[in-house]
């Protein structure tokens, strides 16, 4: 392997990885794993909506008006605090009569045993609960880059989203990732700079690097009240009032909230009147409407401007996505929470103010989206699905377009993270939880029936939203799904005996189901079960799982990195396939041609020739390219996967009476022929590296990165540290780091 490339998996788009040693946390982390984990009991209140004495009807509980419906998620890097935040959304809602803590191990979206033990988020938990009127479908999402799929599968079916930043940091590694995430699914999004009570913590930085490397045009609806250490509460520059929270109170309930004065704050006054004429200004060049209003009635002096009509121009500038709302606080100690939550039904939408275009061929009708599936013991597979349009209610049979069957749904169940509550019925822009589909997977488009599938499917033709692909009415109404990405690690996994074997084979058929990122396959060769993730950790958690919920006490092999091949030059070869079997003579003639391609494809690119796509029937054409994809499969080098090729076929000559079998054997044979006289070469996935370092460690860590491979592209200053910005090969970075006294994060 001395000529070797390095390339990005899944379209060139180069991941990230998040590393985070300090030998402090090192010490914190062993003994966390000493302690015993008792695993603390929660205190719940009623269904949302049933607080005190306000008792309001069933309907009005579990089906509020789609205008008072917030679905959003929190997405941020690891550590820096989404669940925090979370947990004090839930305490402040009256949804938890107790303040859960990640290192206590007792917060209610962290439930898992693996989640409570390493204290991140493995998997996305949805909770549901009320907010001054508002109903709200919270999903915590995790932060950890191998788990961004959970993400992506969220983010597709929410509104809207909060980014949580670590105040001290700012944009880090994964804050890209889940950023380009929520630019994909088009979700507008307000920015919580948390972690303002750290030392460190720059309000002033976090909000530069928001504008500098996310591209965003944030508008500063809040200025803190000191930083660090001095930080005691926020200012509210659209309504100019001060929040100040009691330093005596235990949860952040007891906080006051007064006007500015002349006499009392003249300095901390002007500074917000002037921070709040940059924001009417700002607003102003990005909606019309309100330039309208600012240049027509309050032109001369922007402090008659009412704070609703500011509020209502933020809320249609975040649906237009052209800037960020940007907030402050520390969710650990309990500051900045409540207006967070104020913020979220003032300026993120509800169902019925995102456009989705489908929605008008379905008249009303039943259209949902499987987004999510889990495996409970007792009531097998439970499906998440977020309602577009219709209703849901158990005992309803429901089309799957996807997997063209119908299924009948036995219970409906409103989420809270671990805790489910049943009702009878839920309408559009709720997030339902479905019992007893058991063929229904992640990314399926749900109907009422077949008939209102192709009933939907005429709508669509006549109003001229056809899909490219015109052999498949049902694949004109698919909603999009997600995208799987490429797995970069795998390893043998093996049975304690072959006894074992079938429930180990149930048990990743099951994980395979919750967990799409996860892909399983048998080794042609030693017969071994391959398992395939996106990271250490990854396979780690599906390793940890299959022991403590299927009792199996399994092996796994040493992790590999999960390499590709691709050829360098245009190669030729021709072979002929002529057997006879029975009183059937088969007998196939093809001549095909590689060359490699200067795109990124991991797929092969099929081409043919004019000669041969005259006369190709759809069966042989079938069978032809079912041939060239498994000669793909094993590169002639190191067995891994070839990438990046195009495969041309010259000419094809097939007797009469030959299978489609014999066609694609013969094919891929030929294949494998040309790779194998081609010029070949490894291409190794490649990481994104940030390491933040004190200024004397810089040059270890550059010695250090420099022996690993890496190739450095910028080193940046970050108040008293150094950021070293570059990449370095995934072999070079498994299991290990540089071990510094120093806080390392890439």
């Amino acid at each position: 392997m001395s000529n070797l490339r390095i390339f990005a998996m899944n379209h060139k788009k180069i991941s990230s990885l998040h590393i985070n040693n300090m030998c402090s946390s090192k010490i914190r982390a062993s003994l966390k794993r000493l302690r015993l984990h008792v695993l603390l009991g929660r205190n719940y209140s009623s269904l949302p909506g049933l607080i005190g004495n306000d008792i309001k009807s069933l309907h009005s509980i579990i089906n509020p008006p789609i205008a008072k419906i917030r679905n959003i998620g929190i997405m941020a890097h690891i550590d820096a605090g989404k669940t925090t935040t979370t947990e004090r959304i839930l305490y402040y809602s009256g949804y938890t009569r107790s303040l859960g803590d990640v290192d206590d191990g007792d917060t209610v979206t962290d439930f898992m045993a693996q989640e409570r033990e390493r204290g991140i988020t493995i998997q996305s938990a949805a909770v549901t609960f009320d907010w001054k009127g508002y109903r709200i479908n919270l999903i915590d999402t995790p932060g950890h880059v191998d788990f961004t799929l959970e993400v992506e599968r969220c983010l597709r079916v929410l509104d809207g989203a909060v980014a949580v930043f670590d105040a001290s940091a700012g944009v880090e590694a994964q804050t890209l990732t889940v950023w380009r995430q929520a630019d994909k699914h088009k979700i507008p999004r307000i920015c919580f700079l948390n972690k303002m009570d750290k030392i460190g913590a720059s309000f002033n930085y976090a909000v530069e690097s928001i504008r500098e490397k996310l591209k965003a045009k944030p508008l500063l609806l809040q200025l803190p009240i000191g930083e660090g250490k001095t930080f005691k509460g926020v200012v509210d520059v659209v309504s100019k009032e001060k929040l100040i929270w009691n330093p005596n109170s235990d949860d952040g309930k007891d906080f006051e909230r007064k006007p500015l004065l002349e006499m009392s704050d003249p300095e901390l006054l002007k500074e917000i009147t002037e921070a709040r004429n940059a924001l009417i200004e700002q607003v102003a060049d990005l909606d019309d409407e309100f330039a309208d209003l600012v240049l027509g009635k309050f032109s001369e002096n922007f402090d008659l401007l009412p704070a609703e009509k500011l509020q209502t121009a933020v809320h249609r500038v975040t649906l237009a996505q052209t800037a960020v709302p940007v907030l402050c606080g520390s969710a650990l100690k309990n500051k900045g929470v409540q207006p967070l939550l104020d913020a979220i039904t003032m300026y993120l939408p509800s169902p019925e103010e995102r456009n989705y275009e489908f929605l008008q061929w379905y008249k009303g009708d039943l259209c949902a989206l499987a987004f999510k599936v889990l495996h409970d013991k007792q009531r097998g597979p439970l499906v998440f699905m977020r309602i577009y349009s219709g209703m849901i209610k158990p005992q309803l049979a429901i089309h799957n377009i996807n997997g063209n069957c119908t299924e009948r749904i036995s219970r409906l169940l409103l989420p809270f993270a671990d805790q489910h509550v049943e009702i009878p019925s839920l309408t559009a822009g709720n997030i339902a939880l479905t019992v007893g589909l058991k063929h229904t997977a992640t990314g399926d488009t749900i109907v009422s029936s077949k008939s209102s599938a192709l009933a939907a499917c005429r709508r669509a033709e006549r109003e001229g939203e056809k899909k490219h692909r015109q052999n498949s009415e049902a694949e004109r109404l698919l909603l999009a799904g997600v995208e799987i990405p490429e797995p970069v690690f795998f390893c043998t996994i093996e049975p304690p005996s072959m006894a074992k074997q079938p429930d180990l084979n149930h048990a990743l058929k099951c994980l395979q189901r919750e967990d799409p990122s996860l892909k399983v396959k048998l080794d042609p060769d030693s017969g071994q079960t391959i398992l395939c993730g996106m990271g250490e950790l990854h396979i780690e958690i599906i390793h940890d799982r299959i022991k403590r919920e299927y009792g199996l006490e399994t092996y796994l092999g040493p992790l590999q990195v999960a390499y590709r091949e691709t050829i360098l030059n245009s190669v030729r070869a021709t072979d002929t396939l002529d057997r006879t079997l029975g009183d059937r003579r088969h007998l196939v003639t093809v001549e095909v041609e590689a060359k490699s391609l200067e795109t990124s494809s991991l797929l092969p690119v099929i081409e043919y020739a004019a000669s041969v796509a005259e006369d190709l029937s759809q069966a042989s054409r079938e069978a032809i390219e079912n041939g060239l994809h498994s000669a793909c499969l094993q590169g002639p080098l190191l067995g891994f996967p070839i990438q990046d090729v195009a495969i041309t076929l010259h000419s094809l000559v097939i007797h009469p009476g030959t299978s489609t079998t014999m066609i694609s054997a013969c094919v891929s044979r030929c294949l494998q022929k040309a790779l194998k006289k081609a010029d070949k070469q490894i291409l190794e996935p490649l990481m994104n590296l940030e390491v933040t370092v004190t200024r004397d460690y810089l040059s270890p860590v550059l010695a250090d990165l420099a022996q690993r491979r890496g190739n450095i592209q910028e080193i940046q200053t970050r108040q008293d540290n150094k950021v070293i910005i570059g990449f370095v090969p995934l072999a070079e970075i498994m299991a290990s780091f540089i071990l510094l006294p120093t806080s390392l994060s890439c």
